[in-house]
């Protein structure tokens, strides 16, 4: 399962397709530095869990990686497919390494015996306390952004002091009209409706389009926390999203800035090695027709897609730089 899956402003993938008006149970722990939490930022003390398919879960991936905390805050993957438990640890990804459990429910039931609800990646696992303190994929990226800086990379600072207020609304203007308009264009079976949300889609992306040219990242000559938001959505636009979703969008190629910029990112060892192309294509086309049984557009052949033009140059080096 994939994050077709995922309904609008819930930011996590399940086992299970679902309805784009349900309601997603949550887990909203937060770490903080000096623990006042009740959850202190300590190296080797928490795990998360995700999955290579979902663009929420692997937000952290990529986040985890840029900080350079690969050493102090474990990760690893479900299998790439589910069975009639939902995630499980199987196949390619192996064993649960913190738990040993057999399905990401148990993680789940020893959180909250009985859990009633869904058991969603990503999800943030305490050693301490053995239960998952998050799954909520917004504010994990968030404290692993912020509240290890003791063990992190210190020259980079994906959510400076002087740019939240700023990066706070992009975000919320990202989340709601670029990453969950994707899922809302693939679940409209209304065609007006469809037209609609489409139309918003390429103005925003005309919007991005147009920041793009003049800077390299979304808020300058640095990578911030929207810029790996975006980019997961761009990633499963090129992949999947075309006819799979609805979106009868190609490759970006009309937004030059925007394509490169994606390239740009993609280049990125951070990026690169949180992205399976293959997995996410495969599991788009698994559960297309039983996520998506009214769609607007025809689905649109799978076999012509390659990855190869993700390593042509971007030529974005200089884009947005200071000169004397």
């Amino acid at each position: 399962m994939v994050d077709t899956a995922c309904a609008p402003e819930t930011e996590s993938c399940d086992q299970a397709p679902v309805t784009p008006a349900r309601d997603v149970e949550r887990l909203r722990g937060r770490i903080t530095a000096d623990g006042s939490s009740g959850y202190r930022a300590e190296p080797g003390r928490y795990h998360v869990y995700v999955s290579w398919g979902c663009s929420w879960s692997s937000r952290a991936a990529v986040v985890r990686a840029l900080k350079g905390l690969q050493n102090v805050v474990s990760l690893s993957y479900v299998d790439d497919s589910t069975d009639e438990r939902g995630w499980i640890f199987d196949g390619r990804s192996g064993p649960d390494p913190v738990n040993g459990f057999s399905q990401l429910r148990e993680a789940y039931e020893a959180t909250v015996p009985g859990w009633p609800g869904r058991a969603s990646v990503p999800a943030l696992w305490d050693r301490e306390h053995g239960r998952i303190i998050s799954n909520e994929s917004g504010t994990i990226s968030l404290d692993l952004s912020t509240q290890f800086d003791a063990w992190a990379d210190p020259d980079v600072d994906l959510y400076p002091w002087a740019l939240r207020w700023r990066i706070d609304a992009f975000n919320t203007w990202l989340h709601q009209d670029v990453n969950n308009a994707l899922h809302r264009v693939g679940h409209a079976a209304d065609p007006v409706e469809h037209a609609r949300i489409l139309r918003v889609l390429f103005e925003r992306f005309d919007t991005l389009e147009e920041r793009l040219r003049t800077r390299r990242y979304l808020f300058g000559p640095i990578i911030t926390e929207p810029d790996v938001r975006l980019w997961l959505s761009l990633a499963r636009l090129d992949v999947a999203y075309p006819g799979l979703l609805a979106t009868n969008i190609a490759r970006p190629e009309g937004f030059p800035a925007l394509w490169a910029y994606a390239r740009d990112l993609y280049a990125l060892p951070a990026f690169r090695d949180a992205t399976d192309f293959a997995v996410i294509r495969r599991n788009f086309a698994d559960n297309f027709d039983q996520l998506h049984p009214e769609r607007v557009v025809p689905r649109t052949s799978l076999t012509t897609w390659t990855t190869a033009e993700w390593d042509t140059p971007h030529g974005r080096e200089e884009v947005g730089a200071v000169r004397p």
